[in-house]
Formats: C-alpha cells, structure tokens, sequence
C-alpha cells in the first residue's frame, strides 16, 4: 500500500486477513489528520476527531503482520514480478500495489490557518459538514467557476452566501453570475485582501471593505497526488483523479487505487469501501498468479 490513511490501512488489514504479505509505505500526510471532528462517519453518533480515528484505523493493523515504512514513495519502476517502490534510504518489491496516496486541499493565505480549521472558521467540504452551518453567514472563497458550484451546494443549507474571489481569479462568465443571483447568493465586491479571525468570526477584507462569516469554504481546489501512478502508464480524468474500473483497478496490470487519489466523492466512507472492493480484487487476481 502506497499511502497510510483510510484506504490503505482498511486494504492492508483486508489482504492480511487474506494471507497475504502486505507492506504499508506511508508519509502521514493523510487528509483525515487534519479533520477536527467528523460527524458522518458510521456509528459515531457524536463524531470522532479526525486523528482518534487515524490513530484506531493503524491500531488495527497492529493486529496482524503488516509491516509499516515511515517514507515518502518516490519512484515507482516495473518488474519482471510486479514493482519496485523506492524511497530516501529504502526500497522493496511487490507482486502488486494499491496506490492510495490521496489528495490535498489548496489552502488560501491567511494567518493562524492550522487554528481556523480547528475551530471549524474555515471548512473545506461542504458534503462532509455543511450540517453544521445551517442557516449561518457562509463565505466561498474562489479562484473561478468552481467555487460557484460550492456555493450553489452550500444554498441548500443556508441563505446567507457570499462567494469570494481570489487576487488571481479570472472572474465568473456572466452564465454563472447569473446563476448565483437567481439563488440569492451574493458576489463580494473587490478580490480579497486578507482573511483573518476575530472573536468566533471570520473576516474576509476585499475592495477595502470587511465581511464577517461564521464560516468560510475554501473552493481553491485539490492537488491530486497520482503522479506515481501515472509515471507507468495510469490514466487520470480531466480533474486529475485516476481513473479504475468497477474493482479499483487502473489500466495498468497489478496497479489499483482507492481513496481520494481516485475518487471525486471525497469521504473517508468512500475510501473505505473501495480499499475493500480492491483488496477482494486483488486477492483474486493473486490467487490466480504463480508464485515466484
């Protein structure tokens, strides 16, 4: 497994279960650490904190003979057997592999930003926890036309939006102001200068003047982390997500993926269920290979 969050963990405890020799090589940059708390996870009725459930989900993989590297996978070479994965000190092969490297979200610039998220001021996925703002002031901040489909989602829970843009944005095509006028939700006038917090609110400072939310999504988009997998041939979609077949396999042999490395749905849910349908996907496809 290449990567240490919800959906390596999940397909190495699967594949050991079915005595396999299975090997987690993990950089702990895994997404759910920085989760303060998620609410929608299966029986967790008053939420988990993020790193709680990281810390139960390696826990479990103590249980069986599963060997963790604490490294960083920096080249991924085919073999005569499978793949060589090679990392600052190391390296090993494998019969096959389970990219789940993951994918991390652009941040924008503000001070005290490990703080803001903490505290749930600033909020990057609205499917995971717009619950929790439900008719509150809610900013989007954007570089482009994305962040209008973030805000048109987010209508759903509150009235009181406003998308801000970027110092780089483009603008929106006049389709898509459109759009957001006939939902009610406001365009700020002016790019943001500066985002800070004052006293349980989140200041946006654009064209001179300050708006206070009491939560900001950030809609500057993710950086998909599936370079080593398209390094052997692995194809992407048009948002850089890898592209697998109904069992998580890419178009190249012995090559799967899971998680939000492959997914556009980027729930820990989500990556569990494929680490399965992967893992059983896997187990086949071995059982049916020779041994070297």
């Amino acid at each position: 497994m290449v990567g240490g969050g919800p959906a390596g963990l999940v397909a190495s405890v699967h594949l050991a279960r079915l005595r396999h020799s299975v090997a987690v090589v993990d950089a702990s940059q895994s997404r759910l650490a920085t989760i303060p708390r998620t609410r929608n996870y299966p029986g967790a009725p008053d939420g988990v904190p993020g790193p709680a459930l990281l810390a139960s989900l390696r826990a479990q993989t103590t249980r069986y003979p599963i060997d963790h590297v604490a490294a960083q996978v920096k080249a991924l070479e085919r073999t005569v057997d499978g793949f060589r994965l090679s990392w600052v000190g190391g390296s090993m092969e494998a019969r096959m592999v389970l990219i789940a490297t993951g994918a991390s979200d652009i941040a924008p610039e503000m001070a005290h930003l490990a703080h803001a998220l903490t505290t749930g001021l600033l909020r990057y996925c609205p499917v995971c926890d717009a619950y929790e703002v439900i008719d509150r002031r809610v900013g989007v901040i954007a570089a482009g036309p994305g962040g209008v489909h973030e805000a048109l989602y987010l209508r759903h829970f509150t009235a009181q939006l406003t998308v801000f843009l970027t110092s780089d944005a483009t603008g929106l095509p006049a389709s898509e102001q459109a759009s957001l006028a006939q939902a009610g939700i406001r365009v700020a006038e002016g790019r943001v200068e500066s985002i800070r917090e004052w006293r349980g609110s989140i200041i946006v400072r654009h064209g001179g003047r300050d708006t206070a939310c009491d939560a900001l999504y950030s809609a500057l988009g993710l950086r998909i982390h599936s370079s080593l997998a398209t390094s052997l041939g692995a194809r992407t979609d048009d948002s850089g997500y890898l592209v697998t077949d109904r069992h998580q396999a890419t178009h190249v042999d012995g090559m799967y993926a899971a998680g939000d490395v492959s997914s556009g749905l980027n729930q820990i849910t989500v990556a569990a269920g494929e680490a399965a349908i992967a893992s059983a996907a896997m187990h086949l496809q071995l059982s049916r290979r020779p041994r070297g």
